[in-house]
């Protein structure tokens, strides 16, 4: 449930960020990440967030990230990581682990289906 109009959203200190190594480890869509100018604690979840409250924070990160011109390169940005915190390319780190798990199945399935095409193939 968001909180009402009149009652601002509780943020917590955001977590340090890691500088990259390289510029372009980061790459070009970082600085295009419409995230970069709203309040970052929106993205971290503070210490013993009540969940109705994680929620909501969460459901604003998302908005923000819903109209990102990089939402795309950012999402596979945390998935190749991964990160483990925080809402990233509108997907909180626990929608990333389906996402992650999903992304392993499939890939499992692809290369059982390329060996039994090989061996149909040799057959």
């Amino acid at each position: 449930m968001l909180q009402p109009p009149h009652q601002p959203l509780q943020v917590a200190a955001v977590p340090p960020q890691r500088a990259p190594a390289r510029e372009d480890e980061a790459g070009p869509w970082h600085a295009e990440a419409v995230c970069r100018r709203d309040e970052a604690g929106l993205f971290f979840a503070p210490s013993k967030e009540p969940t109705a409250a994680r929620l909501a924070r969460e459901a604003a990160a998302k908005r923000v990230c819903a109209g990102c011109p990089v939402m795309v390169e950012c999402r596979e940005h945390a998935l190749l990581q991964p990160e483990p915190y925080g809402v990233w390319g509108g997907l909180t780190a626990a929608e990333r682990r389906v996402a992650l798990a999903r992304r392993r199945r499939r890939e499992v399935e692809m290369r059982k289906a390329a060996a039994t095409d090989r061996i149909a193939q040799a057959g």
